[in-house]
């Protein structure tokens, strides 16, 4: 009897944490798709997947989902369309605010804010998504095209985002990250980990962006203290699109010809990546030149390491106030890594590529670029330990099989 009894609860502890009626929820593009979609995600329930029909839905207001464990899914990124060109307000296309939530294999284009946000939602998993604005690079474009905010454990892959005024892929003040297999192009940034803690970006392709991938952490924000990324195994190259930032972003100043951008960040490992045509650099390491008022803030970059990267050209044509000159000064070419020189021989980058490499010598965090005093950087002959490789839940990794 008292085994019978143990088995009841067992039995109602498993009703509790599992969903006990787990259904489909199709909705098909035509008239009234805007609301039978958005009834759709907030009718679904914990488990349910939200299935979404092939064809184009065509939408005059964002999406909001802000149940847990819920899948939303098309028939492919290109067969699925969440198309926001009517979107009559100024927000995102889809948000989720909820945790264990799948989004996959359907397109967002044109919405007059970011493409997909989630924001403290934990456990999340983007797969095989497409999102751009489909009227080419202009500052008019949504800021971030994925854009997860303040989560813990983040899975990006295989989506492409084209188009983004911001960050095609962004992940901010999150922890535990990976970004794999995606396609970023014609975008400001291509891909950018901000204020986060221990992220891996590996094997993506960033091309046609002002900036390839960057790694930054700001001031004034709840999370500050960036650290832990890898950027490894990715293809960087050709990130020569005119910057078109709105003015006072802070992506706006993002030099044209940038493959990956270090700043003010710590604890950074660059390696096996293939750069290359990329006009400024392929590599710079630099601190926060900015003014701000965050006496919790660090401005600089330190233990920085870079190694067995594949560097093509880079440097014809840095943009950035004094590059032009130094690289005149060097014979017309910029070196492919370069680090400003903030915080002094302590903050350098280890560097074991072998390629020219120059500290531009601004110790002085408030020293003017046009002050600059290049010096070449010594290649390292050791690197320190290398960072542990990021493991999301097992759900999450099943998720994308």
């Amino acid at each position: 009897m008292r085994m019978r009894n143990i088995g009841i609860v067992g039995a109602a502890i498993c009703a509790l944490v599992q969903p006990a009626f787990a259904k489909t929820i199709a909705v098909a593009p035509g008239e009234g798709a805007q609301m039978r979609l958005q009834e759709a995600l907030i009718a679904a329930e914990p488990g349910d997947i939200v299935e979404l029909g092939e064809g184009r839905f065509k939408l005059t207001d964002g999406l909001s989902l802000d149940v847990n464990n819920v899948t939303v899914k098309g028939m492919g990124a290109k067969l699925t369309t969440l198309d926001f060109s009517g979107q009559q307000g100024a927000g995102e296309g889809l948000l989720v605010t909820s945790d264990d939530v799948v989004l996959r294999d359907f397109g967002v284009e044109n919405s007059k804010g970011d493409g997909i946000k989630s924001k403290g939602a934990d456990r999340i998993v983007y797969h095989k998504l497409r999102v751009e604005w489909t009227g080419g690079p202009k500052e008019t474009n949504g800021a971030y095209g994925i854009y997860p905010v303040e989560s813990t454990d983040v899975l990006i892959d295989s989506v492409v985002v084209r188009g983004a005024s911001d960050a095609g892929i962004y992940v901010g003040q999150s922890r535990n990250i990976i970004v794999r297999e995606s396609i970023a192009t014609e975008n400001v940034a291509g891909i950018e980990i901000e204020n986060s803690f221990d992220a891996d970006v590996h094997d993506n392709i960033a091309t046609h962006n002002t900036g390839g991938v960057l790694v930054f952490d700001l001031p004034n924000l709840p999370q500050m203290g960036g650290h832990n990324v890898r950027i490894f195994d990715n293809i960087i190259v050709d990130n020569m699109t005119p910057n078109f930032a709105p003015k006072g972003n802070i992506v706006a100043n993002v030099p044209t010809g940038t493959g990956v951008m270090v700043m003010a960040n710590r604890n950074v490992e660059i390696f096996d990546n293939v750069l290359g045509d990329n006009g400024t650099t392929n590599i710079m390491v630099v601190g926060y030149r900015f003014p701000h008022n965050d006496a919790k803030y660090d401005p600089l970059p330190r233990d920085v390491v870079i190694w067995d990267n594949q560097h093509g050209r880079a440097g014809w044509d840095p943009k950035f106030r004094g590059g032009a000159e130094i690289a005149a000064a060097m014979g017309g070419n910029f070196p492919a890594i370069f680090w400003d020189g903030a915080g002094g021989p302590a903050k350098a980058p280890v560097i074991s590529d072998t390629v020219p490499a120059l500290s531009l010598g601004l110790t002085d965090i408030l020293a003017d670029p046009a002050t600059a005093a290049p010096t070449p950087l010594a290649i390292a002959t050791k690197r320190p330990a290398a960072l542990p490789a990021i493991k999301l839940p097992d759900s999450m990794e099943a998720a994308v099989r």
